[in-house]
Protein backbone atom coordinates (compact mmCIF):
# COMPACT_ATOMS: atom_id res chain seq x y z
CA UNK A 1 0.00 0.00 0.00
CA UNK A 2 1.16 3.49 -0.76
CA UNK A 3 1.09 6.32 1.77
CA UNK A 4 -1.96 7.75 0.02
CA UNK A 5 -3.72 4.37 0.22
CA UNK A 6 -2.97 4.24 3.95
CA UNK A 7 -4.29 7.78 4.45
CA UNK A 8 -7.47 6.83 2.57
CA UNK A 9 -8.05 3.77 4.76
CA UNK A 10 -7.16 5.76 7.90
CA UNK A 11 -9.88 8.25 7.00
CA UNK A 12 -12.45 5.49 6.79
CA UNK A 13 -11.23 3.85 10.01
CA UNK A 14 -11.21 7.17 11.85
CA UNK A 15 -14.68 8.21 10.74
CA UNK A 16 -16.42 4.83 11.07
CA UNK A 17 -16.78 4.79 14.88
CA UNK A 18 -18.23 8.30 14.86
CA UNK A 19 -20.61 7.53 12.01
CA UNK A 20 -21.84 4.42 13.80
CA UNK A 21 -22.21 6.30 17.08
CA UNK A 22 -24.17 9.08 15.38
CA UNK A 23 -26.36 6.51 13.61
CA UNK A 24 -27.07 4.31 16.62
CA UNK A 25 -26.15 6.30 19.74
CA UNK A 26 -28.99 7.33 21.95
CA UNK A 27 -27.51 10.56 23.26
CA UNK A 28 -25.11 12.69 21.25
CA UNK A 29 -23.32 15.46 23.11
CA UNK A 30 -21.65 18.30 21.27
CA UNK A 31 -18.00 18.72 22.23
CA UNK A 32 -16.12 21.87 21.34
CA UNK A 33 -12.90 20.19 22.49
CA UNK A 34 -13.33 17.20 20.16
CA UNK A 35 -14.11 19.46 17.20
CA UNK A 36 -11.20 21.78 18.10
CA UNK A 37 -8.80 18.82 18.21
CA UNK A 38 -10.10 17.59 14.86
CA UNK A 39 -9.73 21.12 13.47
CA UNK A 40 -6.13 21.30 14.70
CA UNK A 41 -5.26 17.95 13.18
CA UNK A 42 -6.91 18.87 9.89
CA UNK A 43 -5.18 22.27 9.86
CA UNK A 44 -1.84 20.50 10.33
CA UNK A 45 -2.54 18.02 7.55
CA UNK A 46 -3.76 20.86 5.32
CA UNK A 47 -0.61 22.89 6.01
CA UNK A 48 1.58 19.96 4.98
CA UNK A 49 -0.53 19.44 1.86
CA UNK A 50 -0.38 23.13 0.89
CA UNK A 51 3.38 23.23 1.42
CA UNK A 52 3.91 20.13 -0.74
CA UNK A 53 1.23 20.60 -3.39
CA UNK A 54 0.64 24.39 -3.44
CA UNK A 55 -2.38 26.50 -2.57
CA UNK A 56 -4.27 25.54 -5.72
CA UNK A 57 -3.13 21.91 -5.74
CA UNK A 58 -6.71 20.74 -5.28
CA UNK A 59 -7.88 22.13 -8.64
CA UNK A 60 -6.44 19.33 -10.82
CA UNK A 61 -8.12 16.72 -8.60
CA UNK A 62 -11.52 18.26 -9.28
CA UNK A 63 -11.08 18.96 -13.00
CA UNK A 64 -9.47 15.78 -14.33
CA UNK A 65 -12.67 13.71 -14.77
CA UNK A 66 -16.34 13.49 -13.78
CA UNK A 67 -15.51 11.78 -10.47
CA UNK A 68 -13.28 14.69 -9.53
CA UNK A 69 -16.04 17.14 -10.39
CA UNK A 70 -18.58 15.04 -8.48
CA UNK A 71 -16.36 15.13 -5.38
CA UNK A 72 -16.04 18.91 -5.79
CA UNK A 73 -19.84 19.31 -5.94
CA UNK A 74 -20.16 16.98 -2.94
CA UNK A 75 -17.79 19.19 -0.94
CA UNK A 76 -19.55 22.41 -1.96
CA UNK A 77 -23.00 20.98 -1.18
CA UNK A 78 -21.88 19.65 2.22
CA UNK A 79 -20.42 23.02 3.21
CA UNK A 80 -23.59 24.87 2.17
CA UNK A 81 -25.84 22.38 4.02
CA UNK A 82 -23.64 22.54 7.14
CA UNK A 83 -23.70 26.34 7.09
CA UNK A 84 -27.48 26.29 6.70
CA UNK A 85 -27.69 24.54 10.07
CA UNK A 86 -24.84 26.43 11.73
CA UNK A 87 -25.49 30.07 10.74
CA UNK A 88 -28.69 30.65 12.78
CA UNK A 89 -26.99 29.23 15.89
CA UNK A 90 -23.85 31.27 15.19
CA UNK A 91 -25.87 34.48 14.89
CA UNK A 92 -27.67 33.68 18.14
CA UNK A 93 -24.38 33.62 20.08
CA UNK A 94 -22.96 36.73 18.38
CA UNK A 95 -20.39 35.20 16.03
CA UNK A 96 -19.14 37.25 13.07
CA UNK A 97 -21.17 35.24 10.57
CA UNK A 98 -20.12 36.98 7.32
CA UNK A 99 -16.42 36.50 8.11
CA UNK A 100 -16.89 32.82 9.04
CA UNK A 101 -19.07 32.06 6.01
CA UNK A 102 -16.57 33.67 3.63
CA UNK A 103 -13.76 31.68 5.27
CA UNK A 104 -15.77 28.47 4.85
CA UNK A 105 -16.53 29.35 1.23
CA UNK A 106 -12.82 29.78 0.56
CA UNK A 107 -11.51 26.80 2.53
CA UNK A 108 -14.38 24.41 3.35
CA UNK A 109 -13.58 22.32 6.44
CA UNK A 110 -10.38 24.24 7.18
CA UNK A 111 -12.64 27.05 8.46
CA UNK A 112 -15.82 25.06 9.08
CA UNK A 113 -14.31 22.94 11.87
CA UNK A 114 -12.98 25.90 13.89
CA UNK A 115 -16.31 27.68 13.32
CA UNK A 116 -18.21 24.72 14.78
CA UNK A 117 -15.76 24.42 17.69
CA UNK A 118 -16.21 28.11 18.50
CA UNK A 119 -19.99 27.82 18.16
CA UNK A 120 -20.10 24.88 20.58
CA UNK A 121 -17.80 26.73 23.01
CA UNK A 122 -19.90 29.92 22.90
CA UNK A 123 -23.15 27.98 23.32
CA UNK A 124 -21.72 26.09 26.29
CA UNK A 125 -20.45 29.31 27.85
CA UNK A 126 -23.84 31.03 27.53
CA UNK A 127 -25.75 28.08 29.04
CA UNK A 128 -23.36 27.65 31.99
Amino acid sequence: MTTLDILFVAGIAGALPFVLFLAFGRQVQESFLLVALLAGAFWGFSAITILREGVLGFVPNHTVNLWGTQVWYDLVICVVVALTFIVPRARAVGMNVPLWVIACGLSASIALLPMVARLFWLERRTTS
